[in-house]
């Protein structure tokens, strides 16, 4: 007869029973995998900086913060400096988010809240996500030969029209900060739109029928409780969606037109700091490598401000909304 006082053999009726030596043994080692891929994600950022930083140290000490208050990029006179790329990384990203990111959400709304049925909504969910598989060059190209001739007409009428406002102070000849900034607002859409769905779908049913057990129109529903509910999520996908224009290269350097300017105009050329690595470093003189270097260690530091920032905003909304 099997002896019952074994604590390992489960209780006769029970369903139940301890792990396994195996099953704490593959638990461990799942555990002891995870943190290692954890710490070499860390040791891995801290390689990007080091690497990239060693190279850019010397130039760091030579020009110092004034690389980062001058326009001036002229390498025949030894002369570097990134705010126009500073300035058309932050404007063209934050003009992106503000059209990109309300439309991802008003994608994600639509998708997710009973407008359409399910087989045509699985639909539309796929186009939108195909967007995200369509390489930055073809954006560009897309953006050169039909975007910026199908909006010159309406940028040189607002020009002609309303010239005294800053944002339509010059004409659009050809690449410049808006064709740039649309064909951005697309490429973080797709990012925006599926991160917000899923938030949208993680708010349980009972919280969309308390409010319309309360007398809630559909619209009021969504705008006060859903929305607010799923604050989190939503502010995540604009950080990522943030996080994603800033990095862009490709269709930015064929858009947005490569000037050193600062300019509040949205028909003028710009330049951003991916552009300008892009677009400088195949044919870099050696007094351009440390430049570019320093402006990469600047491009790296406004990622990770951008996502430090945003997950400690976004943590504290999520609190406040769980409060």
């Amino acid at each position: 007869m099997a002896d019952r006082t074994n604590t390992n053999l489960p209780a006769e009726g029970s369903v139940s029973r301890p792990p396994t030596p195996f099953e704490y043994t593959y638990d461990k080692s799942f555990r002891m995998l995870t943190l290692g891929a954890g710490i070499l994600t860390v040791l891995l950022l801290v390689y990007i900086f080091w690497k990239i930083g060693g190279q850019a140290a010397p130039a760091m000490r030579e020009y110092g913060l004034s690389f980062l208050t001058t326009v001036e990029w002229n390498p025949g006179k030894n002369q570097f400096g990134i705010l126009a790329e500073i300035w058309g990384t932050l404007y063209s990203s934050l003009l992106a988010l503000l059209c990109g990111g309300v439309l991802g959400i008003a994608v994600a709304i639509f998708l997710t809240q009973g407008f359409l049925n399910a087989r045509l909504a699985w639909v539309f969910r796929l186009i939108v996500e195909m967007l995200a598989a369509i390489p930055s060059v073809v954006y560009g190209l897309w953006g050169i030969y039909v975007l910026i001739p199908a909006i010159r007409p309406i940028a040189n009428w607002l020009h002609d029209t309303v010239p005294f406002i800053p944002f339509f102070s010059t004409k659009l000849a050809g690449p410049g900060m808006f064709p740039a900034m649309i064909v951005l607002s697309i490429m973080i859409l797709p990012t925006v739109a599926a991160i917000s769905q899923d938030a949208f779908r993680a708010i349980p049913m009972k919280i969309q029928e308390a409010a319309y057990g309360m007398g809630t129109t559909k619209w009021e529903a969504i705008r006060k409780v859903i929305i607010p509910t799923a604050s989190g999520g939503i502010f995540a996908s604009l950080v990522l969606g943030f996080g994603r224009a800033l990095g862009e290269t490709m269709a930015l350097a064929m858009l947005i037109g490569n000037s050193q300017q600062v300019s509040l105009s949205l028909f003028s050329p710009a330049t951003t700091l991916a552009s300008l690595l892009a677009s400088t470093f195949p044919e870099a003189g050696a007094n351009q490598i440390g430049p570019l270097m320093y402006a990469a260690v600047v491009l790296l530091v406004i990622t990770m401000a951008v996502n430090i920032i945003g997950t400690i905003i976004m943590n504290y909304t999520t609190r406040q909304t769980v409060t």
